[in-house]
Parts: structure tokens; C-alpha cells; sequence
């Protein structure tokens, strides 16, 4: 070849090389200045291959949504935390479709693992700073957008410089549709028959992930999973305590543990909810909202792994137990299963160790001493040894929570729980 003339083919390669770069430099730059954040501005870390840089996200959200900009969104894909999300233009609407098979979502009141859903399906519209759309999920292996399977709702969202508020509306729906879509490997969808149906309704604000919801629940029933036969269980704790509902021991833990135990049906929506609310508080002490049902379901079904699925399993169990066993059996087996620390279980295998009597024969104080120990009965009974005391509030605070006494009865309560001290167990052998 020419040696000039592969000087020159030499310098024009070069030479579009170079502009190559510049341009790429250039875009990646006006699109870093596009997508920079505002002074206060809600704001996240873009990565493009090896580039990354700060984007503000209300920003990023107009442009997404923006009638010049969504069109080149069609059939790409993002990789995001919940799961990849595939966008799709709607042109003659006016809308961006974001698939995400499968996707998921962190609920801490439900477990520590996050809850999944195999589809779901949302649209956007956006009117200035104001957001509104559907939302679709189904099941793996049901059509989308099938109204036999798919819970659906509406949705709509106002765009602030430092967050986004979003209030969401499901349909009502069967509660056996809500447990095909979010949990489909449950072992007991196969045989539980589930009646009743579920609305929902929440305010979700973002970045902070604060959350509330109000559900709405009619006629919730589950028949096939077999707790009848629990009604002549027999517990490995030892001998039963036979508590009747009017012991002290009884009244006591209802106190402790579940006050309304006596008119919910398995679950207590107003705890379940309070709970929520308390969870998100920064620094707030972690409260549960589970019922004696539940608990029971935990200690005898499902054990206690930290997760959504062990929840609802667990709940689709209190529910049919409420059914099959009645309220008198579900508290007495609680009361002969339920863990008091050092691997002591029962009523009356704690009442004897700690007390040397019967769980019948318990003082009041000694009843609701023994029943401030079940919401961390192995870290109580540490205290207890430590200091020769557990938490006088909690205790004050069950005493007064014991339903069905007198003025006088609970006047002397609250006397002999102040001034009770009670030996700590030794450790053992």
C-alpha cells in the first residue's frame, strides 16, 4: 500500500476514533447534566456499564414518563433491585407499561425475607407532577391481565422534589387469589380451602419506604388443613396445666400477650396495623402483632423462621384453628406449649421450676410474673438471674391489662406486683 496513502487512512481512523470518544463523552455528559440532582433533591447512583453517576430521581422520572423520551424506552429492559423491569410504550394512550416477572419486595412485618410476586404489571401516565396508573400481579403460568387471577388495582403518585407519595387501591379480590399470587409454593394451597375476600388500601412514601395500609376483610375461612385433631393433642411439655379461662395464669397471659383474644377470629387487625405503624419508628422497640392463635399456629405448624411465607402459612392455620378448636382449647394448649426459657415449655412444667406450685395453685403476682416472661422468656429469665428482677413496667403494665377482676382485686394486684421479689431460678444442673 502507499505509504501516504496509509498515513492518511491512518490519521481518518484516528480521527473518527477520537470523535467517537468526544461524542460518547459529550452525551454521557449532557446526560449527567440532565439527570444532575437539585440542591435537596431526592437522589440515586445511575451506573451505564462502567460510568456511574448521581442522578435526582423526581428528574429521572419526568424524562421517563415524558411523551419525547418514553418511545425509546420500548422493549428495554433495567436491571433494578426488585427484579428486572421491562418497559413498553403506549403511544395511543399515552402510558408506559414497566413489567417485572419475577419481583419483589421487602415488608419487614412480614419477615426478614422479602415477599415475591412471579408478574407484575403497572402503567404510568404523568400530568406534571402528578402520577397516576394501574397495577396488575398474577401468578406464574396465568395469562397476564387475566381478571380470574390477577389482583388489581389503581394507583396515583404526587412528585416532590424529596420524595414520592404514592396511594394505592387494590381490588377487592378472593383471599385465595391474594395467596396464589403472593406466596404459590405454600405446601397448603394444595388442600386448604380458603373462603372470604380482601381490599386493599395504602399510602407508600418513598425514599423513606414508610408505609401504611388499611385492609379491608369479609368473611376470611380456611377449612382442609386438619387442626381438628389438635383438639386431642397431647403436648411434649410435660403434664397440662388444665387452666380454665378464669385462672389467674389465664387472665394474666390474655393480658400479656393477646387482649382481644376473646372476640377476633385468629387474627387481630387492629394490632396487626398498630404493630406497622410502631416498626417504622426509628428506635422504636419491636412489637408484634400476633394473636395467642397465631403464636399456637407458630409453635405447633410452622415453627419460626423470619419470613412472609411462615406468616401466612401461619395465619391460614390460627384462622381454621378459631374454627375446629374454639377458644377455651386454643388458650389451654398455648398455656401447655408455650416456651418460658431455659428450654421450659408449658404452664405447669414453668409454675414448678420457677415457683415450686401448680400453675393453678399461683399467686396473682406469680401468675403475671410468669406471664411478663412470654414475649422474650429466654432473655427475661437472663435478666431475672442478673439483677433479681425482670422489667417492673412490663409487669405493672400486664397487671393492669387483667380483665375480669374487681376494683379491690385489682387495687391489691398492683400492690403485691410492686412490691414482689421472687427468688431467681438456678441455672440447670
Amino acid at each position: 500500500m502507499n505509504p501516504l496513502l496509509k498515513k492518511t487512512l491512518r490519521f481518518l481512523l484516528f480521527g473518527l476514533l477520537a470523535l467517537v470518544i468526544t461524542a460518547g463523552v459529550a452525551i454521557f455528559l449532557i446526560v449527567k447534566l440532565a439527570l444532575a440532582p437539585a440542591p435537596g433533591e431526592w437522589r440515586t447512583t445511575v451506573k451505564a456499564g462502567p460510568l456511574a453517576f448521581e442522578t435526582g430521581v423526581p428528574t429521572a422520572v419526568r424524562i421517563a414518563t415524558s411523551p419525547w423520551f418514553a418511545p425509546w424506552l420500548d422493549g428495554r429492559s433495567l436491571d433494578t433491585g426488585h427484579g428486572t423491569v421491562r418497559f413498553a410504550w403506549k403511544a395511543a394512550d399515552g402510558l408506559l407499561e414497566l413489567h417485572c416477572a419475577p419481583c419483589s419486595v421487602e415488608l419487614p412485618a412480614l419477615g426478614a425475607q422479602p415477599i415475591r410476586v412471579q408478574q407484575l404489571v403497572a402503567t404510568v401516565r404523568r400530568d406534571g407532577n402528578t402520577l397516576n396508573g394501574t397495577l396488575g400481579a398474577t401468578p406464574q403460568g396465568s395469562p397476564v391481565g387475566d381478571p380470574a387471577a390477577t389482583l388489581q388495582g389503581k394507583w396515583e403518585g404526587r412528585l416532590a422534589p424529596k420524595n414520592l407519595q404514592l396511594s394505592i387501591d387494590i381490588q377487592d379480590a378472593p383471599i385465595a387469589r391474594w395467596y396464589a399470587v403472593l406466596v404459590p409454593g405454600l405446601p397448603e394451597l394444595q388442600r386448604a380451602r380458603i373462603g372470604g375476600t380482601l381490599a386493599l388500601r395504602g399510602h407508600v412514601v418513598l425514599p423513606e419506604a414508610t408505609f401504611s395500609v388499611l385492609p379491608s376483610v369479609s368473611q376470611f375461612t380456611v377449612e382442609g388443613l386438619g387442626t381438628e385433631a389438635m383438639l386431642g393433642a397431647r403436648t411434649s411439655c410435660g403434664p397440662s396445666a388444665r387452666l380454665t379461662n378464669d385462672s389467674w395464669l389465664a387472665r394474666a397471659v390474655i393480658a400479656a400477650e393477646d387482649q382481644r383474644f376473646f372476640t377476633h377470629t385468629g387474627y387481630d387487625l387492629t394490632e396487626i396495623l398498630a404493630s406497622i405503624d410502631n416498626n417504622q419508628k426509628e428506635g422504636a422497640q419491636k412489637r408484634g402483632g400476633s394473636t395467642l392463635t397465631q403464636q399456637l399456629a407458630k409453635l405447633l405448624a410452622t415453627g419460626s423462621e423470619r419470613t412472609a411465607e411462615r406468616k401466612l402459612r401461619e395465619l391460614l392455620y390460627a384462622v381454621e384453628m378459631e374454627q375446629t378448636l374454639g377458644k377455651a382449647r386454643i388458650l389451654q394448649l398455648y398455656l401447655d406449649n408455650a416456651p418460658w426459657g431455659g428450654n421450659l415449655c408449658g404452664a405447669e412444667a414453668a409454675a414448678k421450676r420457677y415457683f415450686k406450685r401448680s400453675a393453678r395453685s399461683l399467686e396473682p403476682a406469680q401468675a403475671v410474673w410468669l406471664a411478663a416472661m412470654l414475649h422474650k422468656p429466654q432473655a427475661v429469665l437472663e435478666q431475672w438471674r442478673r439483677d433479681g428482677a425482670i422489667d417492673p413496667d412490663r409487669v405493672k403494665w400486664v397487671a393492669e391489662g387483667v380483665r375480669g377482676i374487681s376494683r379491690n382485686q385489682r387495687e391489691s394486684l398492683l400492690k403485691s406486683v410492686a412490691s414482689a421479689k421472687f427468688a431467681p431460678p438456678e441455672p440447670n444442673p
